[in-house]
């Protein structure tokens, strides 16, 4: 507002958020953002109130405070934080820099990143691709990906085989196909849900959602599985809390939120492991007659 009234010039030199997000996401594998979430979590359930109370703003503005929490982060999410770190320094440094060839320059910018931007205007030559750091990173095809999408191909196209090579004789053998698939899918799921402990009606859900599922890659079993186990045990607020000072094996299974959480993977496991047992003993019976 200031520079406003004075008829001074403003410049926004930091970069569209939207494209910092983006960049922060594709670029994350994922195991960072589970464990991004897992400490999310944490840090929003299991803060200590008392201390919140007693926290010094004068001394987290110290730097050294700031580096400290900038070090933290990076360890956490090293992908996130080169994005919104490190990135965004260099993009504001050269912003700045650009700026600052039409005549004297004000700069407000996070405490977070004065140092990174000092250490970069500091350099003879800043050697920074504005355009590139611009761009959202293409999503990324994993052989995960592929493979989880040939699997209803494969399917398919041997249920088309056995139709034209045996006519109508083949719906006997269809049928079969498809019992076992169901069965070994549906019991594998279920087995895993079983292990980590979830409610009856989830382990029945994983039974039922698994062998649709492993034909559908845009969902997964453990997913109807956590519907179910959250309706039934559904997590309270203390279990959030208690997330922080979980100490043993017994307190890790007797929350609700990590049961979820293992109802959820532990069913996508045992979906996965009946896809990959299942596909050869089905390619055996249609192609074997």
């Amino acid at each position: 507002m200031f520079a406003l009234k004075q008829d001074i010039e403003v410049a926004l030199v930091d970069r569209d958020i939207s494209v910092t997000l983006k960049r922060a996401w594709r670029k994350m594998g994922i195991r960072e953002k589970f464990r991004l979430a897992w400490e999310f979590m944490k840090a929003l359930f299991g803060y200590d109130e008392e201390e919140l109370e007693e926290l010094d703003l004068k001394e987290l503005m110290k730097q050294d405070v700031i580096s400290a929490m900038m070090k933290e982060f990076g360890e956490i999410a090293p992908s996130v934080a080169t994005v919104l770190i490190h990135e965004r320094d260099e993009y504001i440094a050269k912003r700045i820099q650009d700026e600052s060839k039409k005549g004297k320059v004000l700069a407000v910018v996070g405490a977070g990143h004065i140092e990174g931007i000092k250490n970069h205007l500091g350099k003879k030559i800043l050697d920074v691709d504005l355009h590139e750091l611009e761009q959202v990173p293409k999503k990324r095809v994993s052989i995960a990906k592929l493979v989880a999408y040939s699997i209803p191909v494969l399917f398919v196209a041997l249920l088309v085989w056995m139709l034209m090579t045996k006519g109508p004789d083949a719906w006997n053998s269809i049928a079969d196909i498809f019992i076992t698939w169901f069965l070994i899918n549906g019991i594998l799921s279920a087995i895993g849900a079983a292990i980590a402990r979830g409610h009856p009606f989830s382990i029945a859900a994983a039974f039922i959602a698994a062998p649709f599922t492993s034909l559908n890659p845009a969902v997964a079993a453990g997913w109807f599985a956590g519907i179910v186990e959250a309706k039934m045990r559904t997590p309270m607020v203390k279990d959030f809390q208690n997330l922080s000072k979980i100490e043993s094996i017994k307190d890790f299974l007797n929350n609700k939120v990590i049961r979820l959480l293992m109802v959820v993977a532990l069913a996508n496991v045992g979906s996965m492991i009946g896809t990959f047992v299942a596909l050869p003993i089905i390619l055996g019976k249609g192609l074997g007659g």
